[in-house]
C-alpha cells in the first residue's frame, strides 16, 4: 500500500523534474518553493502523482515525481490546529468547527486552499474560498452520522466541502447524506457509482 495519500502536500520538487510542455506558471510555483498535493492516479514504480497549484483557481497541473526527490510532508490531519493571522471566513469557520470535529472522535483534517495556505504559509485563500476538510473513515459512517455531520458544517460561516476518505477510496460527505441511493466513490483506478463506499462488491454496473 502507497504511504502516501491523496491530499498529503509534499516537497522536493524543481523545476528540472517537470515535464519540458510543462507551463510557465508551473515553473513559477515550484521555483517558488510551492508543495504537490498528491492525487488519484496510477504511476510508474518510484513515481508519486501530485498536482501544482498556480495563483488562479484554473492554474492546476497533473504530473509526477519521483518518490526518491520527497523532502518533506505534511498530512492534512496535521493541519487541523495551525493557526493563521489574517481573517478570512474559511479560517474563522475553520476555528469554529474545530472544538466539534475533535469531539466527534473521528480522525479529520485540512485540505484544499486552506491546507496548503495554513501547510506552507503561501496566500491561496480568499474572502469567498470553500472549507475543504477531509474525514479519515476506516470504518462505516452511517446515512445518521453523515446528516448530523452535514447540519454541524452547516453551521459555519462559509461553504464547507467534506470528503469521506474510506479504505476503498473518497466520496463527498453532501452525497452520502442525500436520499441518493448511490454516491460516487472516486479512487486512483476509476470513479465509479456505489451503495456503499466501504463495500466495493456492491458498485453498480
Amino acid at each position: 500500500m502507497n504511504r502516501f495519500l491523496p491530499h498529503d502536500l509534499l516537497w522536493g520538487m524543481t523545476p528540472e523534474q517537470l515535464p519540458a510542455d510543462a507551463p510557465g506558471w508551473v515553473v513559477e510555483s515550484i521555483s517558488a518553493g510551492q508543495p504537490v498535493v498528491v492525487r488519484r492516479a496510477i504511476t510508474a514504480p518510484g513515481q508519486i502523482a501530485v498536482g501544482v497549484r498556480g495563483r488562479l483557481r484554473e492554474q492546476r497541473y497533473a504530473t509526477s515525481m519521483a518518490v526518491a526527490a520527497i523532502s518533506h510532508r505534511v498530512r492534512p490531519e496535521e493541519l487541523c490546529h495551525v493557526e493563521s493571522t489574517r481573517k478570512l471566513p474559511t479560517l474563522r469557520a475553520l476555528a469554529q468547527l474545530r472544538p466539534m470535529l475533535d469531539a466527534c472522535g473521528w480522525v479529520w483534517g485540512v485540505s484544499g486552499s486552506a491546507g496548503f495556505e495554513l501547510a506552507s504559509g503561501f496566500t491561496a485563500l480568499h474572502e469567498r474560498s470553500d472549507l475543504d476538510l477531509i474525514l479519515r473513515t476506516p470504518q462505516p459512517l452511517s446515512r445518521t452520522q453523515a446528516r448530523a455531520l452535514m447540519m454541524l458544517l452547516g453551521s459555519a460561516e462559509c461553504l464547507v466541502d467534506m470528503q469521506l476518505q474510506a479504505p476503498n477510496g473518497a466520496v463527498a460527505l453532501r452525497e452520502w447524506a442525500s436520499p441518493s441511493q448511490r454516491v460516487l466513490l472516486k479512487n486512483a483506478h476509476q470513479a465509479c457509482l456505489v451503495n456503499d463506499p466501504w463495500n466495493p462488491q456492491e458498485q453498480a454496473a
